[in-house]
């Protein structure tokens, strides 16, 4: 009881406050997403981000290149096709955007940890994840048959150096399917991120901007999660576990890390958390306005993903904060 107790004791000076601090970020928790664009030299800012850009194969890897010599473990790529079809063939022709991109990385910089978003709505013309029946407006996707494209994009991507893959679309059996594909291809030893839970949000409006993948109709309810739901993550968790995911995501992070702290408290697997397009654009907002310090918000929402049980942090803040941490 007071006096006796006095928590303050341990908080009495910096040197004191970091001896007995519990969490700690540091620049191998994180990973820097990237967008790859046809062309060359070319660098065009996202306008709902600031500091993000689309980059043409040669700028990806000055990127990388910047991003492993601040000690940054990896990067995701995210890529916008030249054109788009309905079978999504950008996502998985072995001439891809992110194919091409990923080979260039790897030849440039080999112990860069190189994984790739797999997923197909960037390639489509209706910004879905997979196949439509025809004439349906509600953007309901055909499970089973997109599993094929799926299995077809990653089987590329690890042809092309990809370290790991990371689909994506929440379509249910993408897990197995996808360790099927690489391992019939040879690729056993490349292990599966998965989007695990990922929720359908109003947290990825920049993103859509970025990768040019905003549905043209409907939405992404029919596969992606109701934010409401809790339990139901869990249940997704334990089918990827169970089909042979290596480790999991969950996707936003900021207003999910009661599900972040449930996943990890389920399973012994690294958990990913996905510090999505919105909660940067809002921190980016607010900060060019005046109305907080950008870096003391950026780290401590950082800290927090990793207080709440994530082993690593996609972020578009990466770059900055391992800056930050090193002052």
């Amino acid at each position: 009881m007071f006096p006796t107790h006095r928590p303050r004791r341990l908080r009495a000076n910096a040197q004191l406050r970091r001896m007995v601090q519990e969490t700690t970020v540091t620049a191998k928790d994180l990973i820097y997403p990237l967008f790859a664009v046809p062309g060359d030299a070319i660098a065009k800012e996202v306008v709902s981000m600031p500091g993000v850009y689309q980059l043409s194969v040669d700028k990806i890897v000055e990127e990388a290149k910047e991003v492993y010599d601040l000690g940054i473990p990896s990067i995701i790529l995210f890529g916008i096709p030249e054109d788009k079809d309905a079978e999504a063939t950008g996502a998985w022709h072995d001439c891809g955007i992110v194919q091409k991109a990923a080979t260039a990385v790897k030849e440039a910089v080999p112990d860069l940890v190189v994984i790739a978003d797999t997923c197909l709505c960037e390639y489509t013309p209706h910004g879905h994840c997979g196949y439509l029946e025809v004439g349906d407006l509600s953007g309901k996707v055909l499970n089973d048959p997109t599993l094929e494209l799926l299995k077809k994009t990653a089987v590329s991507q690890a042809q092309a150096g990809v370290d790991i893959i990371a689909p994506s679309g929440m379509m249910d059996g993408f897990v197995t399917t996808i360790r099927q594909g690489l391992d019939e291809a040879g690729f056993p030893d490349i292990p599966i991120l998965s989007y695990a839970a990922k929720y359908s949000s109003a947290y990825y409006g920049p993103f859509r901007d970025a990768a040019e993948s905003a549905p043209q109709f409907g939405d992404r309810r029919t596969y992606q999660m109701d934010p409401a739901n809790g339990t139901e993550a869990l249940k997704e968790v334990a089918l990827d576990i169970a089909e042979g995911a290596d480790m999991l995501m969950v996707k936003p992070a900021l207003a999910y890390m009661d599900i972040i702290w449930r996943v990890k408290e389920m399973t012994n697997l690294p958990v990913a958390a996905y510090n999505v397009s919105g909660e940067y654009s809002m921190v980016k907002a607010a900060a060019l306005n005046g109305w907080i310090d950008e870096k003391k918000v950026t780290l401590e929402t950082l800290t927090s993903f990793k207080r709440s049980g994530a082993d690593l942090i996609l972020t578009y803040h990466a770059k900055d904060a391992v800056r930050w941490l090193d002052e």
